[in-house]
Order: C-alpha cells, then sequence, then structure tokens
C-alpha cells in the first residue's frame, strides 16, 4: 500500500500533467469573478493620479494597458456568458458575487476619464458616458431585483461585504465622468449637472445605507482573517470617488444659474466625504496588519486585489481635485504619498496576474507526453521520494 500522501501527490501530479492550456482558461473562465472589470477601474485610476502629477511616460503605459484590457475583459464576460450561462446566472443570484458586475459600470466611467484626460478624445468618453448610464441602469435593477427576490439568503455574516460598494462606486462614476465633460452631455447644461447631481447624491445616499451594515457586522459578529477580504478596501474607495465627485461638481456649478446657489452644500458634503474615507484609512491598515501579520493569513494573487488597488489611487486622485476645490495646497503631499503607494500596489497585483498568464502560455507551448507513461513516471517518482524520506 502507497502512503496516503503519496497517493494525493500522485494525483496531483496527475491532474498538473494532464492539463492544458485550453483546460486551464475553461477553468478559469469557469471561476472568473464578476469583479474582474476591477483590474480596469485600477489601471485607469492610477494612470489619471500619474497623469495629474506629471507622470507622462507612465500614465501613458498604463492607459495602453487598459486600452487592452478593457475590450478583453468584456470578450472574456461574453464568452462566459454564452458558454456557461448558468455559473452567470448563478453569480447574478450570490450575494457574494453578484454585486461584482458593477465593476463594468465603474471601469467604464473610469476609462471615459481616462479617454478625455489622457487620449483628448471628447466624443469617446461621451458615448462612454453613455454606455455608463445603460449598465448602470442594467446592473442596479437586475442585481438588487434578482438579490430581493432570491427564497435563498444568507445571514448578515455571510452575505454582506466591501464589495456591495462598489455599486456605490459604480453611482459616482456617472457623476465623475459627467463632470469632466463639463456636463456637455444633454442640450441644456444646467438640466446635465441637474442629472449629475443626483447621481451624486443618490451614491452617498446608497454609501449610507451600506456601510452602516457593514459597520454592524464589523462590531456585532465574530470576524476571521478570511473575512477581511481585499473589497473592503472599498469602505474608503467609495467615499473617495464620491469626493471626487463632490469637488468637480462643486467647480461645474459656480456657473450654473440654476445650481450655483448649492454651491456651499456641495463643498461641505465633498469634505465630509473626504474625512470619511481618511478616517478609513488607519482603521483598514490595522486589520490588514492583523490579518497577515498577526494571524499569518498568507498574501497570494487574487483578482479582488484590484479592489484595494483602486482606492488608494481614488484617493490620490480625490485629494488634488479637493485642493483644487478649496485652493488648499497643503492637501497635495497627502496626494504624492498615496500615488506612490498607489503604484506601487498595482506593480505588485499586475506582476501576480502576469505570472497567472505566464502560466497559461507555458500550459500552451510545452510538448505533450504519453499519459500512460506521464502516469508511471509521476508514481515512481513520488514514490521513490517518499520511500527515501522514509528511510532517512
Amino acid at each position: 500500500m502507497l502512503p496516503e500522501q503519496t497517493i494525493y501527490s500522485m494525483q496531483a501530479a496527475e491532474r498538473h500533467a494532464g492539463k492544458s492550456a485550453a483546460a486551464y482558461l475553461k477553468t478559469r473562465l469557469t471561476v472568473m469573478h464578476p469583479a474582474y472589470f476591477a483590474l480596469v477601474m485600477a489601471t485607469g485610476i492610477v494612470a489619471i493620479a500619474c497623469h495629474l502629477f506629471g507622470l507622462g511616460e507612465f500614465a501613458t503605459l498604463l492607459s495602453w494597458i487598459n486600452l487592452i484590457a478593457y475590450p478583453a475583459l468584456w470578450l472574456l464576460f461574453v464568452a462566459r456568458a454564452v458558454i456557461f450561462p448558468g455559473h452567470v446566472l448563478a453569480d447574478c443570484r450570490s450575494h457574494q458575487r453578484a454585486p461584482g458586475y458593477f465593476t463594468a459600470v465603474a471601469a467604464t466611467g473610469v476609462f471615459g476619464v481616462q479617454a478625455a484626460l489622457l487620449h483628448h478624445n471628447v466624443l469617446a468618453a461621451q458615448l462612454l458616458w453613455w454606455t455608463c448610464v445603460f449598465l448602470w441602469a442594467a446592473c442596479t435593477y437586475t442585481v438588487f431585483a434578482l438579490l430581493t427576490i432570491h427564497d435563498e439568503k444568507p445571514d448578515l455574516a455571510a452575505g454582506i461585504n466591501g464589495g456591495w460598494l462598489v455599486a456605490v462606486v459604480a453611482t459616482q462614476s456617472v457623476a465623475v465622468l459627467g463632470c469632466i465633460l463639463d456636463g456637455a452631455l444633454l442640450a441644456s447644461r444646467d438640466a446635465s449637472l441637474f442629472v449629475l447631481m443626483c447621481f451624486w447624491l443618490g451614491g452617498g445616499m446608497l454609501y449610507l445605507w451600506i456601510i452602516g451594515l457593514i459597520f454592524y457586522r464589523y462590531m456585532f459578529f465574530r470576524f476571521s482573517p478570511s473575512d477581511l477580504m481585499p473589497p473592503y478596501w472599498i469602505n474608503m474607495g467609495a467615499v473617495a470617488i464620491s469626493t471626487l465627485g463632490g469637488a468637480l461638481l462643486a467647480r461645474a456649478v459656480q456657473t450654473s444659474p440654476l445650481l450655483a446657489p448649492l454651491h456651499p452644500f456641495i463643498l461641505g458634503l465633498t469634505v465630509m466625504f473626504w474625512a470619511t474615507a481618511t478616517w478609513w484609512i488607519p482603521m483598514l491598515l490595522v486589520l490588514g496588519i492583523w490579518r497577515h501579520a498577526v494571524r499569518r493569513l498568507p498574501v497570494s494573487y487574487d483578482a479582488l486585489y484590484w479592489g484595494l488597488v483602486f482606492p488608494l489611487g481614488m484617493y490620490s486622485v480625490c485629494t488634488f481635485r479637493l485642493a483644487e476645490a478649496l485652493d488648499a495646497t497643503f492637501l497635495l503631499w497627502i496626494a504624492r504619498v498615496f500615488v506612490i503607494a498607489a503604484t506601487a500596489v498595482w506593480l505588485l497585483t499586475f506582476l501576480g496576474l502576469a505570472k497567472r498568464i505566464l502560466y497559461a502560455l507555458l500550459l500552451a507551448v510545452r510538448r505533450p507526453r504519453a499519459p500512460l507513461l506521464e502516469r508511471q513516471d509521476t508514481l515512481t517518482f513520488i514514490t521513490t521520494a517518499n520511500v527515501g524520506g522514509m528511510e532517512q
């Protein structure tokens, strides 16, 4: 009889040896998380932050990565919907995974801002704004409706997480892109700014609804290291993009006869959003140290880590824009620190993604071997290794 460890090692080796690139990609497509568009969100916002601070070459490089990643992800999402419609429907009914679809909305908004600021393509940005509005409506009234009417629901501890706040980010991305275009969306600029203000205020109210549940889950339910997923950084990122939307809107309404009286209100609420985002940063850092340094949870690449990169980049951009709106230059050093942090975390996360892509390419180009001979070689090697270890 072979030792149990030997049998398990043999089975794992056989699975690995018999895996082709097509099988690997099919497996990855099956389990692909709906929140993968956070890759575009993170890359785009870091590119915008670098652009604001004059790092033009790196910003251009990131923007070109997004020009490839954005359509590639849409192809993968459409392929997954065609090949595995059951998995997509199950995701839409999952309290853990369904909010991830809002990343497609936010990514479209960030992609539009990138097109306007880095590539000066106003027409593309306008088309992306309308696409963003359509996706926002589709996600909001599909995901939330399905989760509402679904019979089997988890308890609060298992069902709520920071990923739910991507719905806030998606809503605010509509307002941010519209403000970047200075309301050049409808026939009337005042009407456009009014619509954008409604999106901004609606996103702020949605944040208050969801963050109350998340904070309640923090304080009154058992919290394990595995519960503290990277999307919890959206606790900060959602109010950071709300700050950005408010800072841009405050500057835009100054020349609007209809909304100019609301300028102090918008600016005051924007500062409150920024203060809330700032409050979250030390809290999330402490919890991250507890998760990895104290409880020893290993760090490995996961698509959800893009949800950590985005808030860092967004905090840099929103602080930069708030400094402009308040004429508070002393805030700029905070924005500089966070653009460095966001760039460093983006590089680390991108290396994890590159490793996974490289693995798929190596599977594609490796030389296949006879399955029976391969199993015999694997069995012989593992058995010898285990016997040798026992003899020692």
